[in-house]
């Protein structure tokens, strides 16, 4: 199993950087800060030997798993022989499962790492942080009593990457760590793992139409299409959702619900099954859940034969997306209006 070491200063960006990796790679996050806030929580202050035993117990429970590696954060001082023994000592657990180290180092100007320290993303996943008076004077004081950035050539390992990430989005440092050491994409397969579907109950019908409602919103105002999920009637989801032949379920993931599906046949093609329509709520959108919901749909029919569905042509990554899923274009085209062209689609089974 593999590691990623991110290391860097306070507020470097270690954190952000290593949840921007995690969702276009199949390594998991296990930033510094899971086993210091539950301790810093009940305890009131820093028990490193509880602190330090719960990270063993994470390493070693995820080894025996089938993830294919760890992004793990650390600041890092390079001054102090106890750190680069603790770095090796979790190195030499991963590579004695045949697995490689990786060492992404992060530096930032101060100013921008103070400005960082008051991110929303960094206060909410870090409870200690949210004195930011403390918490800046930490920083400060961190950075002189100990050396946090690496010497010129001091880091000789043949996976190492140091990236001056000062003016640089997490999302494109995380996509310059995945090029340079060629890093896979997400396996499809646990992706499709996370997802699950939960059938839309009758008192529910009111949060469905409230969720379609926010998901095709924006194309409509793109194409101002009459028959748009996004004007579509309560009251026509109802009638639908009371067909005997068709099912509305909830997307869900951790959870949370991320979307919805309605599936179902028509009488006079028993063999065949419709997908109209599904959606993903846009703050979940680019994550791989309507893919995953879509295979998560073959699978609980395996006994059908053709599936099908449309699409607005012009909309090139949801043409992408039902392709990836196995789809092909029937050739059946309906013209919309001047903007808009719905395309049909069609699964065959093999």
């Amino acid at each position: 199993m593999d590691i990623i070491f991110l290391i860097g200063s306070g507020a470097v960006g270690k954190m952000t950087v290593g949840q921007e990796l995690m969702k276009i790679t199949d390594f998991r996050l296990f930033h510094n800060h899971m086993t210091i806030e539950p301790v810093l929580e009940l305890y009131g202050k820093r028990e490193n030997t509880l602190i330090n035993k719960l990270r063993e117990d994470i390493f070693e429970a995820f080894l025996q798993s089938d993830f294919k590696g760890m992004i793990f954060t650390y600041m890092w001082a390079f001054d102090m022989q106890s750190d680069w023994d603790y770095i090796k000592g979790v190195a030499d657990k991963f590579e004695a499962t045949g697995g490689t180290a990786y060492y992404v180092e992060l530096v930032a100007d101060r100013a921008v790492r103070l400005e960082r320290n008051r991110t929303e993303n960094r206060l909410l996943n870090k409870a200690s942080k949210r004195d930011l008076l403390i918490s800046d004077d930490r920083i400060l004081r961190e950075e002189t009593k100990y050396r946090l950035e690496s010497l010129e050539g001091e880091l000789s390992f043949p996976n190492y990457l140091r990236i001056d990430n000062t003016n640089l989005e997490p999302d494109v440092v995380a996509k310059m760590i995945k090029d340079h050491f060629n890093f896979g994409d997400p396996n499809p397969k646990r992706i499709v793992d996370q997802v699950y579907f939960d059938p839309v109950r009758d008192d529910e019908i009111e949060q469905l139409h409230t969720m379609q409602v926010e998901s095709f919103m924006p194309l409509y105002e793109v194409y101002h299409d009459e028959g748009s999920p996004a004007i579509e009637p309560v009251e026509r989801i109802r009638r639908r959702a009371a067909l005997p032949s068709r099912t509305y379920y909830f997307i869900c993931v951790a959870g949370a619900r991320v979307g919805a599906i309605n599936i179902g046949r028509k009488d006079s093609e028993e063999d065949t099954m419709y997908i109209s329509p599904i959606f993903i709520l846009p703050r979940y959108q680019n994550r791989g859940y309507g893919y995953a919901a879509i295979q998560r749909a073959f699978a609980m029919h395996p006994e059908v034969k053709t599936w099908k569905l449309d699409t607005i042509k012009q909309e090139k990554r949801n043409c992408h997306l039902y392709e990836k899923c196995g789809f092909a274009r029937t050739g059946e085209e309906e013209v919309v209006n001047d903007r808009m062209t719905l395309v049909m689609y069609e699964r065959k089974s093999e």
